[in-house]
C-alpha cells in the first residue's frame, strides 16, 4: 500500500507530472485516484481523464483533441521519428488473450497507424465500448514498463517470450518502444 508521507518526501516535483489514461476499462480512473493520485500534490488539471460521459465515438474526438492540443503548447513531445506523442512512461498491463491497452487479438484497430486514439465497439471483453491509444502511440514512448500479474496470463506470456503454443502474433508482441 502506497503511503502518502512516503510519496511526498522523495523530492519528487509532483507539479511536472502529467497523467493520462491509456484506455477508460471502467474503473480505472477510480482505482488510480484512489491507490495513488489521491496520496500525491499532481495538480487536478494534469490529470487528464477520458470523458466517460459521451459516447465512444465523441470521447475518441475529445481525448485526442485534447493531446493534440497540448502537442501544441509544448507539454507533450511529439516524436521526430514517428509524428505521434512521445510520452516519457508508458505504463502498460495485458490481459491473458496478450490484449494491451484496448488493443485485441485478430482486431482491426491493431493495424490502425494514422489516429493517435480510437475506439472499440463491441470489444471481446467488457465493457463492449471502449476508448484507447493506438500503437504509433504507444509505441512512440520513451520508455514502455509493463506489468503483468497472474496465472491466468502465463499463457500469453509464454507465447510472448516465444515458448507459447500460439502461432498468431499477440498484440503484446506489438509493444516495443
Amino acid at each position: 500500500m502506497l503511503e502518502r508521507e512516503s510519496l511526498t518526501k522523495q523530492g519528487i516535483e509532483w507539479s511536472k507530472w502529467h497523467v493520462f489514461w491509456v484506455d477508460n476499462e471502467d474503473s480505472n480512473y477510480k482505482l488510480a485516484y484512489d491507490g495513488f493520485l489521491s496520496k500525491i500534490p499532481i495538480l487536478p488539471g494534469n490529470v487528464y481523464a477520458i470523458n466517460d460521459a459521451l459516447l465512444a465515438e465523441g470521447a475518441t474526438d475529445d481525448y485526442e483533441t485534447c493531446l493534440k492540443h497540448l502537442v501544441n503548447i509544448s507539454v507533450i513531445d511529439l516524436s521526430a521519428a514517428s509524428g505521434f506523442p512521445k510520452f516519457d512512461l508508458m505504463l502498460l498491463g495485458m490481459g491473458p488473450d496478450g490484449h494491451v491497452a484496448s488493443l485485441f487479438p485478430g482486431h482491426p484497430l491493431l493495424k490502425e497507424n494514422e489516429k493517435w486514439v480510437t475506439f472499440i465497439k463491441g470489444s471481446p471483453k467488457p465493457p463492449p465500448e471502449r476508448i484507447t491509444f493506438t500503437f504509433p502511440v504507444i509505441n512512440s514512448s520513451a520508455y514502455i514498463a509493463l506489468v503483468v500479474v497472474g496465472a491466468g496470463k502465463a499463457g500469453a506470456v509464454q507465447t510472448t517470450l516465444g515458448k507459447g503454443q500460439n502461432p498468431d502474433k499477440l498484440p503484446v508482441q506489438e509493444v516495443s518502444s
